[in-house]
C-alpha cells in the first residue's frame, strides 16, 4: 500500500516571518487536494516543504518522494520540446535516445504528437504548460507539487487546461497537492479544497467533492463548494 503525505503540525519561518503556523494536512494517493488562500500566505511555502526543498521549523513531513512543478514552466530554450519532457529521464541516468522513446508516447497522450521538435519558443503558453506537466510525469514521483500551474495563461487556455488536467490524472493517477489563488479552478479539480489563513497560514476549513472529475464550473456541487470556499476565506 502507497504512503500518504502527511504535515503534522508544522510550522516554518523566514527570519522574522512565520509563513505557517501548525499546518496539519494529509494527502492520500491518488488524491487531488487544492490549497487556497490569499497572497502570502504559505501556499508555495508549503510544497516546497512536501518536496523536501526546505525544512520546517517545528512539526513533521512525510510520506513518499514529490517533486515540484512551479508557474514557470522553465524550459531550456535550446532543447526541443521532447527533450525538456524527457530532461528529468536524463537527469535520472537514461541515455537520450532511451529517454526520449519513454517520453514520446505520453506526449501523444497529453496532445503534444508532432511537436516533438518545436523549441519553446515555438509553442503556446498551454502548450508549454503541457510540456512541463510531461516532464514532471516523468520524474516518476509518486506525490505532484503544482504551483499555480495556468496562473499566466490568458482564461480561455486557463480553462481548457483545467478539463485537460482532469484526463491527464486520470491516465496518470499520482497524488497531487496543487496550489491556486482561484477558488472556481480548485471546485473543478480537487476531491478537497483546503483553505488557508491570511500569513500566517494556518487550515480554517476543508471542503470535500465527491462527484467525478472532469466538471464544469457551471456544476451545482462546484458552485457549492465555491461559495463554501470563498466564505472561508473572507
Amino acid at each position: 500500500m502507497t504512503t500518504p503525505t502527511t504535515l503534522e503540525s508544522v510550522t516554518r519561518r523566514f527570519g522574522a516571518v512565520l509563513a505557517l503556523d501548525d499546518v496539519s494536512l494529509r494527502v492520500e494517493p491518488g488524491e487531488v487536494v487544492v490549497v487556497v488562500g490569499p497572497s502570502g500566505c504559505g501556499k508555495s511555502t508549503l510544497l516546497e516543504l512536501v518536496c523536501g526543498l526546505i525544512e520546517p521549523d517545528a512539526g513533521r513531513v512525510m510520506g513518499p518522494p514529490a517533486v515540484l512543478m512551479p508557474q514557470r514552466d522553465l524550459l531550456l530554450p535550446w532543447l526541443s520540446a521532447l527533450d525538456n519532457a524527457a530532461l528529468a529521464l536524463r537527469i535520472g541516468g537514461s541515455s537520450r535516445e532511451d529517454a526520449r522513446r519513454q517520453a514520446r508516447p505520453l506526449f501523444e497522450r497529453l496532445g503534444l504528437g508532432g511537436f516533438e521538435t518545436a523549441r519553446p519558443h515555438e509553442l503556446s503558453g498551454g502548450m508549454r504548460q503541457r510540456v512541463a506537466f510531461a516532464r514532471t510525469l516523468l520524474s516518476g514521483k509518486p506525490v505532484l507539487c503544482l504551483d499555480e500551474p495556468f496562473g499566466a495563461l490568458d482564461a480561455l487556455t486557463r480553462a481548457d487546461l483545467q478539463s485537460w488536467l482532469a484526463e491527464a490524472l486520470a491516465a496518470e493517477p499520482r497524488a497531487v497537492l496543487l496550489v491556486t489563488h482561484d477558488v472556481e479552478e480548485a471546485a473543478v479539480l480537487a476531491d478537497r479544497i483546503v483553505i488557508l489563513s491570511p500569513r500566517p497560514g494556518r487550515v480554517v476549513d476543508e471542503v470535500a467533492l465527491t462527484t467525478p472529475r472532469p466538471r464544469a464550473a457551471t456544476d451545482a456541487p462546484v458552485l457549492e463548494a465555491r461559495v463554501r470556499a470563498l466564505e472561508a476565506l473572507r
